[in-house]
């Protein structure tokens, strides 16, 4: 006889409270709570790479840039995640009380792990697009030169550009601002493939 395990469903303030002292980072998909994978230093490095020199002001517009550790709140699908990166165009809208949940992400940033790739790409990208606000997405390869762009054409028609040469230059559709490959992977090992 086979025992059958019930899996453990979760209110969202209960996952709110638990996340407040977890060691480590967990999405919250449905009632269900999902551990995340951690990065290697590549990964860590990408993210701030884009982070570090994206400007605050752009023809004198205002942008905030998030990185890794604020959570993403999808109302449509229930979803808690932390984008490795997120721009947001003005001031954030928060969920909840606090400041640590936001709504309104114009650009997500993600970069790629051999495990969260096809995650990166599906579902959580299918989750993504539910946000009238968002308008760009980012994918970075942590193991070689290769950058995919989707850019937002109408309610559900995106395009997609790749840059797969170092000295390729990656432009911003919605916001003018472009960083080459190379300033994006200044100091990334190649070489370094763990997880």
């Amino acid at each position: 006889m086979q025992l059958q395990t019930k899996k453990k469903y979760y209110t969202i303030e209960e996952y709110l409270q638990l996340e407040e002292t977890a060691e480590y980072k967990n999405e919250y998909r449905n009632g269900e709570i999902i551990p995340m994978v951690g990065g290697i230093t590549n990964h860590n490095k990408i993210a701030g790479n884009f982070y570090k020199r994206f400007p605050l002001t752009i023809n004198n517009q205002d942008y905030e840039v998030y990185i890794e550790s604020v959570r993403l709140w999808l109302y449509e699908h229930n979803f808690y995640t932390y984008p490795d990166l997120m721009v947001i165009k003005g001031e954030p809208i928060y969920h909840g009380t606090g400041q640590s949940n936001i709504t309104n992400p114009q650009i997500i940033v993600e970069v790629l792990s051999k495990s969260t790739q096809g995650y990166d790409r599906g579902e959580k990208f299918q989750y993504y697009r539910s946000l009238k606000s968002f308008q760009e997405y980012i994918l970075i390869d942590q193991y070689n030169y290769s950058v995919e762009q989707y850019i937002k054409q109408s309610y559900n028609q995106w395009s997609l550009n790749f840059y797969t040469e170092e000295t390729a230059i990656l432009k911003l559709s919605c916001v003018p601002w472009e960083i080459s490959l190379q300033d994006l992977y200044q100091r990334v090992n190649f070489e370094l493939t763990e997880e």
